[in-house]
């Protein structure tokens, strides 16, 4: 671990505490040993998401995830043709 990361303060960690500000993007600050500082600002890219724990245990990447959904968009048709009929 490098020397700049602190986490002196940290006491009980809370699992999903800062996920939902994380999706709506954060700044990251990273205060260097030679007494500067540097910014970073990060956001989800256009079309990006997060998949919840337990469901990333069984959709691991896109692929799968990609997979399950196309799976999906026939029943979602279906019932959008129902609908309208």
């Amino acid at each position: 671990m490098k020397k700049e990361y602190d986490f002196k303060n940290m006491k009980n960690g809370v699992k999903g505490k800062y996920a939902e500000a994380y999706r709506a993007g954060h700044t990251v600050t990273i205060h260097k040993e030679d007494g500067s500082t540097v910014v970073q600002n990060f956001k989800l890219e256009d079309g990006a998401i997060l998949l919840d724990a337990d469901v990333q245990k069984y959709f691991p990447d896109s692929e799968a995830v990609n997979n399950a959904l196309r799976c999906l968009i026939p029943i979602l048709q279906n019932q959008q043709t129902l609908k309208t009929n």
